[in-house]
């Protein structure tokens, strides 16, 4: 970690009131309607959930949420970090999961954000297990009004080895065109052996959210065709390349 940042676990109101500052900064909400009141998050931690905030000095540089779940599993509401201590929250989150005896740990995230993608399903080894259309309705954050709320639910095994992150994933380039991105380019491929999908996102949705909402959800739309489709025959995203490719891989159970 950083020289001079730090990790901790927040129970007090006024860390508290901090935590939902800073999520309403990142999600571009007026402090007054923050996306988690601290109010919230304090009855989550009384509930037995753990906010943990990174701090870089005395600055809050980062927090997340994390609920208890069934089944030795917990759920991860919120996460947001300055560049570079993502990671660090994560592990803290998976440190507390795995001393109350969890196995894995689930959340969200917009399937369309490929650097979100990467950092979960690469550098964390995250699987993306289920697609869901549309889940939180009608959005009108500064990060992503106008489009709609489509997430993939990640799932990791907090037990499993950290993959190498250095490792690149398959860009997509092997198989035949199976579907034509918006932009006339290719959107997925698929290989001949049946064993795979690639799916391309557009290099930064929310920057073509806010220059061209149509064009943004005509890209939605495309990705959500690829998705559906392969996680009913059995496919989960297993990667991304830094090219903007997902892996999507069939199943052993599928095959």
């Amino acid at each position: 970690m950083t020289t001079g940042v730090t990790i901790r676990t927040v129970h007090d109101v006024a860390g508290l009131a901090a935590v939902a500052d800073h999520f309403s900064d990142v999600w571009h909400t007026p402090r007054t309607a923050p996306p988690y009141p601290a109010e919230v998050l304090h009855s989550l931690v009384h509930a037995g959930g753990a906010v943990h905030a990174v701090y870089d000095g005395q600055r809050l540089a980062g927090a997340a949420v994390a609920v208890l779940g069934a089944e030795h599993s917990t759920y991860s509401l919120v996460a947001a970090a300055d560049r570079g201590l993502g990671y660090a929250v994560k592990q803290a989150q998976r440190d507390w999961a795995l001393g109350l005896g969890a196995r894995t740990m689930r959340w969200t995230f917009d399937p369309l954000v490929g650097r979100n993608a990467r950092f979960n399903l690469v550098k964390l080894g995250a699987v993306g297990t289920e697609y869901l259309v549309d889940f939180y309705g009608p959005m009108t954050d500064g990060v992503n009004d106008g489009d709609e709320s489509d997430r993939l639910t990640v799932t990791w095994n907090l037990a499993a080895p950290t993959p190498p992150y250095d490792m690149e994933t398959d860009a997509g380039a092997r198989g035949p065109v199976t579907r034509t991105a918006p932009d006339g380019g290719a959107l997925a491929r698929r290989d001949l052996a049946d064993r795979y999908i690639w799916c391309r996102v557009p290099d930064d949705i929310v920057g073509l959210r806010a220059a061209d909402p149509a064009l943004a959800l005509r890209w939605r739309h495309a990705v959500r065709e690829v998705f559906l489709e392969a996680f009913a025959e059995g496919f989960r995203a297993t990667g991304m390349s830094r090219d903007g490719w997902y892996t999507l891989t069939r199943t052993e159970e599928a095959a």
